[in-house]
């Protein structure tokens, strides 16, 4: 009865001890780092012989001074004879945080083989701030100075086209609306504004939650250039339907 009884009061002080040291509503301090991944995949078979994949990976660092973004997107698709479309794109920003909003640094790099442009790589610096930040919607705001190189996809008349290079100036607008708990919509429209060219570019996107950091997304990308080379078109749009999975 005496070890019985001296038993349950060692396991009662180190359960206290161990609440004490622990408290229930304890939770792992948050790294600031978080990342999303999403792929979508369609096979053709029978009279259409095609394929198609799209991916993106989105890498966020924010912390209390700065925040790293990094994106790299990448489509392709072919037929039975042919691929039929091939592009990359990497961006990268780094902002500064200050009490008014953020400086930031940004480069960006685009590999489109069937493009119009085949190679375009463009930097820039400015300022942008917070318009809206609530819980259930978001606007960030961007302007800044830049440069511009872009290469120019070869044609009948010029199949050697020199490549382009320009100043610019670079506004943004990204918004994000939560619209409950388990969906949301973002929008973020670019406008790069040069002496010899002008492109503005709209990226929506709807995302619905399926099961904890699991989501089905509805992409579409919506890009405008005003000058182009001979035979190709000004606007260029993509439209994905992908699976989203977030590591937090």
């Amino acid at each position: 009865m005496i070890n019985t009884r001296l038993l349950s009061l060692v396991i009662l002080l180190f359960t206290t001890k161990v609440q004490a040291l622990v408290p229930p509503q304890y939770q792992e301090p948050a790294t600031g780092f978080t990342a999303e991944v999403e792929a979508g995949l369609q096979l053709n078979t029978g009279n259409t012989e095609s394929s198609s994949f799209n991916g993106r990976t989105k890498l966020v660092y924010d912390t209390e001074k700065a925040r790293q973004e990094a994106l790299l997107k990448a489509y392709f698709a072919s037929d039975a004879e042919k691929t039929t479309a091939e592009k990359y794109d990497a961006q990268f920003q780094s902002n500064i945080k200050v009490k008014s909003g953020y400086f930031f640094g940004r480069g960006e790099g685009t590999w489109d083989e069937f493009g119009s442009y085949t190679r375009l790589y463009t930097g820039s610096v400015g300022y942008g701030f917070d318009a809206i930040s609530s819980y259930a919607t978001k606007l960030k705001l961007e302007i800044g100075p830049g440069y511009q190189y872009s290469q120019p996809k070869a044609t009948l008349s010029k199949p050697a086209p020199e490549a382009d290079t320009d100043v610019i100036l670079r506004t943004a607008a990204k918004f994000e609306q939560r619209i409950h708990e388990y969906s949301s919509f973002n929008a973020d429209l670019t406008a790069e504004v040069g002496q010899n060219n002008t492109a503005v570019t709209l990226d929506l996107g709807y995302k619905n939650i399926l099961f904890q950091d699991l989501a089905f997304k509805v992409g579409m990308n919506i890009k405008y250039t005003e000058v182009v080379p001979e035979g190709t078109e000004q606007v260029d749009t993509v439209t994905t339907f992908n699976l989203l999975y977030t590591f937090r």
